[in-house]
């Protein structure tokens, strides 16, 4: 087998290992389990540059030039598909938070609207939405209940659960309804939500047109083979080639990400 031939093996299956499913969010442990994946996130990038790595030392040892530079630009583009992955999954987690918090809200209104207790609303919810277990267990224990919100509203996309504690907390002392509290907390949720579909739409547009650039070469490379050229002996054999590959890879994962940024902070700014 040629050193080329080894090298894109090595390469497909750095690309392989990389693509690991990220856990969600939304569904992951308990709400301190979410400082604690954040304190060990570095495990899978450690992961990454062990494998990128492996198939680096691999093509130093082919003694080939042309394949160590394959192997690199394809490891880093790995990992920069990777880091988008991961930057929509988290969104997407995020977007299942927010759904899940409005859908707790009128639960725990309607219940409360029926004439059961808190305990009995936090039960009812808890089986629900998991996580909420964690607040059940501190209204049954008597501990501080409000602060178990607060620690669940650190989650990606809870922050409205803040304020829930906040109606918790106000009414607990004033004696207050804490069904009325809950329903109008609901109610801002879900204005907030619809801001954020609108917000959503309005950025479909760019973020499929980007997509639609970036995917724009790969298809020029294959009306280009299919026409009988060789264009990818230029981008893998040669070294002017390989710098075209590397550049515009680079200009197409910044670009892709540059504009889930803006998405992200025009998204931010709507809730």
């Amino acid at each position: 087998m040629s050193p080329a031939a080894v090298a894109a093996l090595a390469a497909a299956a750095a690309v392989v290992l990389l693509h690991r499913p990220a856990p969600d969010a939304a569904l992951a442990g308990p709400p301190g389990a979410a400082v604690r994946r954040g304190l060990g996130a570095r495990a899978p990038r450690r992961t990454d540059t062990l494998v990128l790595g492996a198939a680096v030392a691999g093509a130093v040892v082919l003694l080939d030039g042309t394949v160590l530079v394959v192997t690199l630009v394809v490891g880093a583009a790995a990992l920069g598909g990777r880091a988008l992955l991961r930057r929509r999954r988290a969104a997407a987690a995020a977007a299942a938070n927010r759904d899940r918090v409005l859908a707790l809200c009128d639960l725990v209104a309607a219940e409360l609207r029926a004439g059961r207790p808190p305990s009995s609303a936090l039960t009812t919810a808890a089986r629900e939405w998991p996580q909420v277990d964690a607040v059940r267990r501190a209204d049954a224990l008597g501990a501080d209940v409000v602060t178990a919100w607060r620690q669940l509203a650190d989650q990606p996309g809870a922050g409205d659960l803040r304020l829930v504690a906040a109606a918790w907390q106000v009414t607990r002392r004033t004696g207050a309804g804490l069904a009325e509290a809950l329903t109008r907390v609901a109610g801002l949720a879900r204005a907030t939500q619809a801001t954020r579909r609108v917000v959503a739409s309005e950025l479909a547009s760019a973020r499929a047109t980007a997509r639609l650039m970036a995917g724009l070469p790969v298809v020029a490379l294959l009306m280009g083979g299919a026409t009988g050229g060789n264009p990818w002996h230029f981008l893998l054999a040669t070294p002017l080639g390989l710098a075209c590959l590397a550049g515009g890879l680079a200009c197409g994962f910044a670009g892709l990400w540059w504009i889930e940024a803006i998405a992200d902070d025009v998204t931010r700014s709507a809730g």
